[in-house]
């Protein structure tokens, strides 16, 4: 599970800004809520962040991804962009190193990961495990005269001269150690636990407002039978009318103008199957049938099948995010979405954060939104759990908790108290 992430210079974060799932001492929904990872170590599942547009929101997401493709991104040479893009507003900064710090716990082992590096080069990227409160290095790796050094802890770890070599010979100056490790035939406990626990707990990318989730769905519900009841009970407990879905792929012919389209403007199909389908001609598709039950004027049920062409928007967004949380919670993974509320009643929103807290484990969610009701909802959120992004006057985010603020338990409305600007994050009009 995650437990703090630090950021300095990147994006709109220009000074270190830490943002932490640690909890409270607070007992508040303390079963469904918090998890001990490890004695005296408790971590929170949700986290809720508010702000004005352009306050930094979505840049505290971004970060989170940036860390995930960085991991394991290959360039394709030295002379590729890092992908790193340091706070702008400012004459300095952008000659500046980005700076982040990610601290995560692996089935109660704690890690602490450390990464600084421009726009060309990694500078410095190291990994500590704890034993108790004490840190032991893995690995550090350093910018040597324009070449990766990297070095690994013979006291902690066992690594022939051949393998370390390896490494450091795949590792370019603008890509992780994680992705140079991935490359050769070598394991590395300590470090092996880490990428397994990337790779699980990093399984989806953040979801957008406007991000297209109907496919994942459709897939999950024609795999996985699991996940098919998970969706399904997931749009019942939602109020929708929906008893059944069904979803096959089928195979069409395509005309020469689709044919065109898809080879000169598809960017989301790969050069292969675009030459499978410039050969074939024919495209494959996926056919989803939603059965919905009526009650007809004499009191009896009838079912009929719509194509998803024909639901609403906030059933299909329901659809999608019933996958990719069916999916967060199995895998005990991280994921981020950016304004939950988009297309969705604000009714709606509150059940999907309930329904996920109440599958316990060790999943995690960081949503974005301007629903201000949900702090009205004192049965269902911890206060430690609600964040804030705020514009400076130099246009760098400030991010803050609730649980900063003195006096929050004597508060009446946090909705209004957040309105009338008490805890900040509101637009300036």
């Amino acid at each position: 599970m995650i437990l703090e992430l630090k950021i300095k210079n990147f994006l709109s974060f220009k000074e270190e800004t830490i943002f932490s799932f640690e909890a409270t001492k607070d007992k508040t929904f303390e079963n469904y809520q918090v998890v001990e990872v490890a004695p005296g170590t408790r971590i929170l599942r949700l986290a809720i962040l508010y702000g004005a547009n352009a306050s930094g929101k979505s840049n505290l997401i971004k970060v989170f991804d940036f860390i995930q493709s960085f991991w394991f991104n290959k360039p394709e040479n030295k002379d590729k962009s890092t992908g790193v893009t340091p706070f702008l507003l400012d004459k300095k900064t952008p000659q500046k190193t980005s700076e982040f710090s990610l601290t995560f716990y692996v089935e109660g082992i704690k890690y602490e990961y450390y990464l600084e590096l421009d726009r060309k080069n990694v500078i410095s990227e190291k990994l500590f495990v704890y034993s108790g409160s004490h840190a032991d290095l893995i690995f550090n790796r350093k910018l040597n005269k324009n070449v990766s050094d990297i070095t690994f802890n013979s006291k902690r770890i066992k690594i022939n001269k051949t393998a370390k070599d390896e490494i450091t010979i795949k590792c370019l100056t603008n890509m992780s150690v994680f992705a140079a490790y991935n490359q050769v035939n070598v394991e590395i406990e300590e470090i092996e636990n880490v990428v397994k626990w990337i790779k699980a707990h990093y399984k989806l990318p953040h979801i957008e407002s406007n991000t297209k989730l109907l496919n994942y769905a459709e897939n999950a519900i024609s795999e996985n039978q699991t996940q098919k009841d998970f969706i399904l009970n997931f749009l019942q407990q939602a109020d929708y009318n929906i008893t059944n879905i069904n979803t096959e792929i089928i195979v069409r012919p395509i005309s020469d103008k689709e044919l065109a389209t898809i080879i000169n403007f598809a960017t989301n199909i790969s050069d292969n199957k675009k030459e499978r389908i410039k050969k074939e001609k024919t495209i494959k598709a996926s056919k989803t049938e939603f059965e919905h039950k009526i009650v007809n004027k004499t009191g009896k049920e009838e079912f009929y099948k719509l194509l998803k062409t024909d639901q609403s928007q906030g059933t299909l967004r329901t659809f999608g995010l019933a996958g990719v949380i069916c999916e967060t919670i199995e895998s005990n993974a991280f994921l981020a979405i950016d304004e939950i509320e988009s297309s969705l009643h604000p009714r709606l929103v509150e059940f999907i954060i309930e329904d996920f807290l109440k599958h316990k484990g060790q999943s995690q969610l960081l949503l974005t939104t301007h629903y201000d009701g949900l702090l009205e909802e004192d049965d269902l959120l911890r206060k430690d759990s609600i964040w804030f992004t705020n514009k400076k006057e130099n246009g760098s985010t400030e991010l803050y908790s609730l649980a900063d603020f003195k006096g929050v338990d004597r508060i009446s409305s946090l909705q209004k108290a957040y309105k009338y600007g008490k805890f900040g994050a509101t637009p300036n009009i």
